[in-house]
């Protein structure tokens, strides 16, 4: 899946923890992109199975969509803590950077980074 799908995802997931629902205008609004290429990207996941949309127009992550966006926020949060934790940077920089990281870090060097943080709050 390209980043962009995952960025979509993840958005949704995101909002739909924040506010119980999520339409496309929502996903527009948060990413700051145009309805029609909302439009185009909601239908994209829903051909691939990651999104379904509700009679109302809402937005529901099928199982697949849901797993994919839960890890992925638990990849920007780890990453987040990790870079607060390690480089002495603020929650906004380590969130920017996380951002970025996590649809590149390997399974490998992310399983380390959670151990890490494990050893350290075992410590603590």
């Amino acid at each position: 899946m390209q980043q962009s799908g995952q960025t979509y995802l993840e958005t949704i997931y995101l909002l739909k923890r924040e506010n119980g629902r999520v339409k496309s205008i929502d996903v527009a609004k948060a990413l700051g992109f145009s309805k029609p290429s909302i439009s185009r990207a909601m239908g994209k996941l829903k051909a691939e199975g990651y999104l379904e949309v509700g009679e109302k127009g809402e937005l529901v992550l099928t199982k697949e969509g849901n797993k994919i966006a839960k890890d992925l926020v638990e990849k920007q949060e780890t990453l987040t803590q990790f870079l607060m934790m390690t480089a002495d940077v603020d929650q906004e920089t380590a969130e920017d950077d996380a951002r970025k990281m996590m649809h590149f870090i390997s399974k490998k060097s992310f399983q380390g980074i959670q151990n890490f943080i494990k050893q350290v709050e075992e410590l603590n």
